[in-house]
Order: structure tokens, then C-alpha cells, then sequence
């Protein structure tokens, strides 16, 4: 029987399942075997698939799957626990990763790992809600008071005090999960343009609490990583 070597890890219980396909071919990823390996009771379980691959400028290449399978086109969290695997792997003080619309810089902060995430967009203000894309489209709501999508990713405001966020968060594809690390992002963002400042923002959710820092232009997600366990996933 064929077996899968994988690598289990969380941020603020934010947990991924990450498949290395840098220097061994991987099965095909079908809707089948992803739904089958995320799910919790049947399978490892974690809110996302990270599948590394190889890239001729930068560390590794990672895609990104939402246990219905969907594919993000970005996400903080996993790019901090693969940063922090492939820092440890190589000794670097610094790694780099490619997604789909940007590369992005990983290195060690003292109280964690720091990605410098690259830039976002405001697409939507109603005051109610801001709507950043930082690779992947995300709504953040400072007054519930209208339906929420189902085509990106849901941040809701439930406190702020000075510089101190309190968020819950709705993944697309995935449901309610303790942590987004993209979505911690794109409050920080949503907060900087409605509070017209940039200072740094202590990002406070379900699992914990992370940093964003820097500018929309140049947005800083830290936080610590944990590693969790290594294993086969028998095929």
C-alpha cells in the first residue's frame, strides 16, 4: 500500500496538512483525496491543504486547498508554518515562497515568524463592511448588519480598544476556524482606513493573537507557529 508522507502544523489553531512535492511527484490532488485527507473524523483534518512544489526563483512554490477542495490564493498562516519548516530545513535567515499572484518573505520575528505578506487592495467601503483582496477577497464587517457572502473569506469586528482587534472569522470553504492569518491582514487594513492611520494593530481571534504591521503597500503578519506531528497517509 502506497503511503503519503505529510507534515501537520497550526497557527493559532489554524492547522494545515502540508504535502512536499519539491524534489518527489506527487498523486494527482483530486477533489477526492483532499476532501478525504482534510476531514476530521475520517481522515488527518485541518482547514487547509498546503502542497509545496518546486519554483525557479524562489524556495518552493505552495498551493493552497480549502478542505471542500476550492483553491485560496493566499494565506498567512500557512505561509508562516511552511516559512518556519523551511527555515528550519535549510538554516536560512530568510526563505522566500511563490502563490499564485505574488512571492512572499519569510523569516524569524522573537516572538515567532514574520511574513512580509506584499501589498492589498480596497475594492468596497460602505462602512459597514470593507472589502480587501490580498490575494484572496475578504470582507470585513464593523456592524453585522447584512447577509454574509459566500465568495471570500468573513471577518467580524467584535471589539477594538486603541491598537487591540477582536475578530471572529469565516473561511471560504472552510467555515468557522480560530485564526486567518490573510483575514488578520485584511482587518488590520480595514481598521488602518477607517481609523486613517498605520500604526501596528494586535490582531486578537478565536486562537490567539497575531501582529500586522507595515502599510497596505507592504503589510507584516507575526506571530508563533507550532509543529504538531510528521506522518504517512496510506493511499
Amino acid at each position: 500500500m502506497k503511503q503519503l508522507p505529510f507534515l501537520k502544523m497550526h497557527a493559532q489553531g489554524n492547522d494545515f496538512v502540508i504535502l512536499d512535492g519539491r524534489t518527489k511527484a506527487l498523486p494527482e490532488l483530486d477533489e477526492e483525496l483532499i476532501t478525504a485527507m482534510t476531514e476530521r473524523r475520517f481522515g488527518i483534518g485541518c482547514d487547509q491543504l498546503l502542497v509545496l512544489l518546486p519554483d525557479d526563483e524562489c524556495d518552493a512554490a505552495m498551493r493552497i486547498f480549502n478542505n471542500d477542495a476550492s483553491e485560496a490564493g493566499n494565506c498567512g498562516n500557512g505561509l508562516r508554518c511552511v516559512g518556519a519548516m523551511l527555515l528550519e530545513e535549510s538554516g536560512a535567515d530568510m526563505v522566500t515562497i511563490r502563490l499564485r499572484d505574488r512571492s512572499a518573505r519569510i523569516e524569524k520575528a522573537e516572538d515567532g515568524i514574520r511574513v512580509h505578506m506584499g501589498s492589498a487592495q480596497i475594492t468596497d467601503n460602505t462602512g459597514a463592511h470593507i472589502d480587501v483582496n490580498i490575494g484572496n477577497e475578504h470582507r470585513v464587517f464593523f456592524e453585522a448588519v447584512e447577509e454574509f457572502p459566500k465568495d471570500r473569506n468573513i471577518e467580524i469586528v467584535s471589539g477594538q480598544i486603541a491598537d487591540e482587534v477582536y475578530v471572529d472569522i469565516i473561511e471560504r470553504g472552510t467555515g468557522h476556524t480560530p485564526s486567518c492569518g490573510s483575514g488578520a491582514c485584511a482587518t488590520a487594513v480595514a481598521v488602518w482606513q477607517q481609523d486613517g492611520h498605520n500604526r501596528p494593530q494586535h490582531i486578537h481571534m478565536p486562537g490567539g493573537m497575531v501582529t500586522v504591521s507595515g502599510s497596505v503597500d507592504d503589510i507584516c503578519l507575526q506571530g508563533p507557529v507550532s509543529f504538531v506531528y510528521a506522518g504517512k497517509y496510506r493511499l
